[in-house]
Parts: C-alpha cells; sequence; structure tokens
C-alpha cells in the first residue's frame, strides 16, 4: 500500500509516493536518492523524530504527510569549513605575535612577585594525574594566595583563598587556558572562563606544570574537543 508524501529538504519539495510498511531508515535511504543527503546526516521530522526501525504505518503517517528534513550534504559543509579553518588559522598567526601573557602587565604585577616560598614542587616533562591533596601555595589575580581542590565526586571546582572558597560546577567552566612562565617553563599560569567572555577568567599563578594537562581533561572533560 502506498502513501503519498511531501518531502521538504533545503527549500526543495520533493513528491513522493512510499510504501506504508516501509520503516524511517528505509525512507532515509529514498530520501538520500533525491537529495544526495547522506542518511547519517539527515534529521527526518514527522511529529518530533522520524524513528528509524518503526514503518510509517506504525507512526500513522497519512496520504499528503509533510515530511521535513534537515541536513547539509559533505559538499555543504566543507565549502563552510573551509574558509572558517583558515580564517583560525589567520587569527592564530595573529594570536602568536602577540607579546606572550607573561609579559603582559596585569600579569607582571604578580609575577614580579617571584616564586611563592610553599608553592608545590615541579617536575619538568613529566605528566601526572591530580594530586589528592588540594593544589596549593599559588597566587591568585590580586596577588593572593590560592588553592585548587578538585571534589571529583561532586564534579565540582573549589577555588579557595583566605577569605573564600567559591564551589564551581566543573560544566559552569566554559574553557582552561595555560602558558608557561616565561624563565620558569616548569610552572604555568592557567585561566578558568566562568562567563561568556575573557573578562571572566579567574588567573592562577605558578600552576605545577606536570597537572597542567590533568587540570585541563579534569574540568573539560577528556572528550570535549576545544
Amino acid at each position: 500500500e502506498l502513501v503519498e508524501l511531501k518531502v521538504i529538504w533545503n527549500k526543495n519539495k520533493y513528491d513522493v509516493k512510499f510504501c506504508l510498511d516501509s520503516t524511517g531508515a528505509e525512507l532515509k535511504q529514498k530520501i538520500h536518492s533525491l537529495t544526495g543527503l547522506p542518511p547519517a546526516m539527515q534529521k527526518v521530522m514527522f511529529k518530533g523524530l522520524l524513528p528509524e526501525e518503526k514503518t510509517l504505518r506504525e507512526i500513522k503517517v497519512t496520504n499528503g504527510a509533510k515530511i521535513m528534513v534537515v541536513g547539509s550534504t559533505i559538499n555543504d559543509v566543507l565549502a563552510v569549513n573551509t574558509p572558517k579553518e583558515a580564517a583560525q588559522q589567520e587569527v592564530k598567526a595573529e594570536e602568536n605575535k602577540k607579546e606572550p601573557l607573561c609579559r603582559q602587565k596585569q600579569h607582571r604585577k604578580v609575577l614580579d612577585k617571584g616564586k611563592p616560598d610553599d608553592v608545590m614542587p615541579s617536575v619538568k616533562g613529566v605528566q601526572e594525574r591530580l594530586p589528592t591533596v588540594p593544589l596549593s601555595g599559588m597566587y591568585n589575580k590580586s596577588g593572593g594566595k590560592v588553592r585548587l581542590t578538585f571534589k571529583l565526586e561532586q564534579d565540582q571546582l573549589w577555588i579557595g583563598t583566605k577569605e573564600r572558597t567559591e564551589k564551581l560546577p566543573m560544566g559552569s567552566i566554559k574553557n582552561v587556558v595555560s602558558e608557561p612562565i616565561e624563565g620558569h617553563e616548569d610552572y604555568h599560569m592557567m585561566a578558568f572562563q566562568l562567563g561568556p567572555t575573557e573578562a571572566s577568567y579567574y588567573w592562577v599563578y605558578w600552576v605545577p606544570t606536570q597537572y597542567v594537562d590533568a587540570i585541563k581533561d579534569t574540568v573539560l572533560g577528556k572528550w570535549q574537543y576545544f
């Protein structure tokens, strides 16, 4: 038994006759033959997302039903990404020309105080897991002492100063940036981005280099690519 459908994709409309006992996955194959859009890149909507394993009869598709398709072909994706990647590389090159963070005035203020006496020892050229004790003996932007405690069971980062402890959900931290400190490359300066812009960076100075990757992996989640 055939049913007449209107498939709408990218301002294009296709009139399709299709078997009611075919599955959503088979309809995706048909859409692929019409649009060139691979099934894996299709979002097919009929009263919500079309289930691939069910037949059109089971989801009560009737004559004249509109099937909306969202997705971009491989060529579209490449066309969009190539200039974007080039632009990103230009931005990176521009950034590389800028002076290192540790020479910028706002950071010099803190770094010129020198290395804190009670900073944790660093191990160059080694990556270590986070220690079980808080990372302590570091400075924040105002030159006050700061410690970082990673509460993994609560998925929180605690940033503690003499005055107070901020308990931040890991998921609320948008990014983590770090850069070695010139002349003391076994320590990094590191920032946690707490809001939408760079103005929300919380800077921490004299982070031992062996923990830098573990901190980023823990806060951002190992598999987030940014």
